[in-house]
């Protein structure tokens, strides 16, 4: 699939595939702390999967982005929500869903670089909050 052709796809499509790229490299990161046990792995990972941090980070990287990665993020941020966001507020959910989305558009347009850089700094604003729970929701709105 041609990249300009990547960018059209639906956004909610392109989150769903980053939801799974963005979880694997999470775990990765979480991993190579050297944690063996598998609850703690996960706890680990859940403050940086949560629709709050990723929201948080996204917006700590707008100024970053190019003009084609701002305006697939502008089109799925305002893209009509069809199902109820279970453990986050819906303006938080449209935020993560763009951030989602992003890293979907990146992995199948094979910029690895650029996917493996955003990443980076989606962890690196995360821990700089010590996870989700010194975010507060009007950072992440």
């Amino acid at each position: 699939m041609e990249k300009k052709n990547i960018a059209y796809l639906n956004t909610t499509v392109l989150a769903y595939l980053g939801d799974s790229v963005y979880e694997m490299h999470v775990r990765k990161h979480v991993f190579d702390t050297g944690q063996v046990n598998a609850d703690r792995l996960h706890q680990s990972a859940v403050k940086y999967v949560r629709a709050e941090a990723q929201a948080y980070a996204l917006k700590e990287m707008l100024e970053e982005l190019t003009e084609s990665e701002l305006a697939l993020v502008k089109r799925a941020r305002n893209k009509k929500i069809t199902s109820k966001p279970k453990n986050a507020d819906p303006v938080i959910y449209k935020w993560a869903t763009a951030f989602e989305a992003l890293i979907g558009y990146l992995y199948l347009a094979q910029e690895e670089e650029r996917l493996t850089m955003i990443i980076q700094q989606t962890l690196e604003a995360i821990e700089r909050n010590k996870g989700i729970k010194n975010v507060r929701k009007t950072d992440a709105e």
